[in-house]
């Protein structure tokens, strides 16, 4: 039995598998239950990590109560992360919640006042945290290599969400068209669609690049694909006090990234005062430019310490030192990038300019 007991809630997103398997792997950490509503979205999960009967439940509270987690990961459709973590909040759990943060700002705010009641912590994990490429950008904007950031430029997205289940297993294509209609990636009311789903990446990182620093306004542009109700394509720049920034989502890469780097790169253009520093998914090194050796200049990504290496590992770090959740997955950091998700939705659907939504 290990010292943490983590519970994993809602199978709607397929990044639950991969996190339960970094529960698996923790040394002091256990799967003591897991729960949906739909027992056949789990046997997977079941078969994997050998879970017996009796850590499979299909009534959230049932589980919660008999399981008494320490930390709860929640892997919901967008649209029910509010109602989910209020629900795990009244059982004094904390939660790590799969990416992207909530539907809106409201939703959002109704999420850290639960977890403010209930006394824990909660963390937005947005995978893009724990590359090593971005980690080292951040070092180096912080150790000044590049003065004062003032542009930041991202394009990340993947062939589609249902092209891959957990462990990035892929599906044939006639699958792929017979589960859009079902799943909630491709439904409005679910919280689906590109934007929502990657440009919490980018602007998330991107407040963390930016020291916190919000943007005065937003502009939006989305695809509008005949007989998909959800965007495929977005594009969002966002006019800050210093200039501009640009961040594009994509569903329809020409690959994925994480098996071979499409054109465009999936990533960050970070451009600052005094230099200029590129960081693209999955590539062991970042490259950097500066006033005093402008040729391009590769230095090889940090190497991730214990405890700062996956969320799992980190979240569990922080509560058994009493730390605060920190960079891209703390709240209040993610509530800036959900506002921009807000005003880019209405800057798309009003098709103008918005002044950053408060």
């Amino acid at each position: 039995m290990g010292r943490w007991r983590v519970a994993g809630i809602n199978f709607d997103h397929m990044h639950m598998g991969d996190l339960l398997r970094q529960v698996f792997d923790h040394a002091d950490a256990e799967i003591c239950g897991i729960y949906d509503k739909n027992l056949d979205r789990m046997k997977s999960a079941i078969g994997n990590f050998a879970l017996p009967a009796d850590r499979v439940f299909t009534d959230l509270d049932e589980c919660l109560t008999r399981t008494k987690p320490d930390l709860a990961i929640i892997c919901a459709a967008t649209a029910e992360h509010a109602d989910h973590v209020e629900r795990v909040a009244r059982h004094k759990v904390h939660v790590l919640v799969e990416k992207p943060f909530a539907a809106s700002v409201a939703e959002a705010d109704r999420m850290i006042a639960a977890m403010k009641a209930a006394g824990r912590s909660m963390a937005i994990n947005w995978p893009l945290a724990w590359y090593p490429c971005h980690v080292t950008t951040k070092r180096l904007i912080d150790e000044g290599a590049i003065g004062d950031v003032i542009e930041v430029h991202y394009y990340d997205g993947n062939r589609g969400p249902l092209f891959h289940l957990a462990d990035k297993v892929e599906v044939t294509p006639e699958e792929i068209e017979a589960a859009k209609p079902a799943s909630w990636w491709y439904k409005k009311a679910s919280g689906g669609g590109s934007l929502l789903d990657y440009l919490g990446y980018g602007v998330t990182l991107g407040t963390w690049f930016l020291n916190g620093e919000k943007p005065l306004e937003v502009t939006s542009v989305v695809d509008e694909t005949p007989g998909i109700e959800v965007d495929q394509h977005s594009i969002t720049i966002c006019r800050y006090r210093r200039g501009l920034s640009k961040f594009e989502t994509r569903w329809g890469t020409f690959s994925d990234p994480w098996t071979l780097q499409p054109q465009p790169k999936c990533g960050f253009v970070v451009v600052g005062t005094h230099g200029t520093i590129s960081s693209y998914d999955y590539e062991p090194h970042v490259t950097i430019q500066t006033r005093e050796r402008p040729q391009q200049t590769r230095i090889p990504a940090d190497t991730l310490p214990t405890g700062r290496r996956s969320p799992v590992e980190y979240v569990l770090d922080c509560i058994a030192n009493g730390a605060p959740i920190g960079g891209p997955l703390d709240p209040a950091l993610c509530r800036v990038g959900q506002q921009i998700i807000d005003s880019a939705v209405l800057s798309a659907r009003e098709k103008r300019t918005v002044v950053l939504l408060p």
